[in-house]
């Protein structure tokens, strides 16, 4: 049976037209699906129950469930959703005294195999649909507001799995974060973080996004990022650095350049002098982040003395910089942990 938020509005107001429904049911009950993101016709109080009886032999809702919650001690939480057809993904909600941070999947596992991240060891079983995604969020904001009385602020789609390969269920679920009839949360509060698929990078462009954009660098000459991240094969940093200038070109939106120090990898000074060439050719920030020790590979995190150096290296050369602090690190609920171990 199919979900009822997989047709359009249009389609579904033919349906209730050809059943005799007045016009107005149609608002209703778009109310119910994206206001108070019901999960059942029951829930749908003010249609009748005739009505709901007929929905609900001709559709179903395919929600997402929390199956394994857990608490970090730094207080982030990470929510394990078990989906319709039993395959699961990982949720985390990050709490800081400025933010309330929803970080959320695209993919049930991932293609691209970085070598440094958990879920590149797990197949991608399949491509989330917007309406999932859209739950994830709405579950991360009810725990947000259960837990600490706030509200989400900040969404990032930094979880499982590469958005833009996952472009157009993505680029929908947003419109509905972001509609007054959805969630009605700022475009610049959401940040999508990609691996680099340049030409989904020109198709944001030229759909005049507002939201930001985040590119898991990582190393700034083709030969070292291809050894940790296979997808430089096909998108080197050429064509991600002309994709970028052109994002920037059409949108105006200042670019994050996200780089996992890992120690005696990408953390020397030769390191931070070829991120500052890359990072000169187009208007960006940097982030460096805590590596997160995973079991599938034998790196190591850059010692703090060592991120210090590089980080005051970039600042030297006028590059802006911030410091990840890594949240979660204790439930594996941290930058590149994800990875379904329940």
């Amino acid at each position: 049976m199919q979900d009822i938020r997989e047709i359009s509005t249009e389609e579904l107001t033919n349906i209730l037209e050809s059943w005799g429904e007045k016009s107005f049911r149609i608002k209703q009950i778009l109310e119910w699906l994206w206001q108070k993101q019901a999960s059942s016709f029951d829930e749908m109080s003010n249609i009748s129950r005739d009505l709901r009886t007929r929905l609900s032999e001709h559709f179903t809702f395919n929600t997402i469930k929390p199956d394994v919650t857990q608490r970090s001690s730094d207080g982030t939480f990470k929510i394990g959703f078990r989906l319709h057809d039993d395959h699961f993904i990982e949720g985390v909600l990050i709490p800081t005294e400025d933010r309330m941070t929803a970080c959320v999947s695209s993919q049930v596992g991932c293609s691209l195999s970085c070598t440094f991240c958990a879920t590149g060891y797990l197949k991608r079983k399949r491509n989330l649909k917007y309406y999932e995604i859209f739950d994830q969020v709405a579950r991360l904001n009810d725990i947000a507001q259960k837990e600490y009385g706030k509200k989400l602020t900040n969404i990032v789609f930094m979880g499982m799995g590469e958005p833009l390969l996952n472009y157009s269920e993505v680029m929908k679920s947003i419109d509905f974060i972001t509609s007054p009839n959805g969630l009605g949360m700022s475009p610049q509060r959401i940040t999508v973080s990609t691996a680099g698929i340049a030409k989904m990078i020109r198709k944001m462009a030229d759909e005049d996004v507002r939201f930001n954009l985040a590119i898991s660098l990582h190393a700034a000459t083709n030969t070292k990022r291809s050894t940790i991240m296979p997808i430089n094969d096909s998108n080197p940093l050429e064509v991600l650095m002309e994709a970028l200038q052109y994002f920037y070109s059409k949108t105006g939106n200042r670019i994050t350049l996200e780089y996992c120090v890992i120690n005696h990898v990408n953390d020397l000074l030769e390191d931070a002098e070829e991120l500052i060439a890359f990072a000169k050719q187009v208007t960006c920030k940097v982030n460096l982040i805590e590596y997160n020790p995973i079991d599938m590979a034998d790196y190591e995190r850059s010692s703090g003395n060592r991120t210090e150096r590089f980080a005051k290296h970039l600042e030297q050369n006028n590059i802006i910089v911030n410091l990840r602090r890594s949240r979660g690190k204790d439930i594996d609920a941290a930058c590149g942990q994800l990875a379904n171990k329940h």
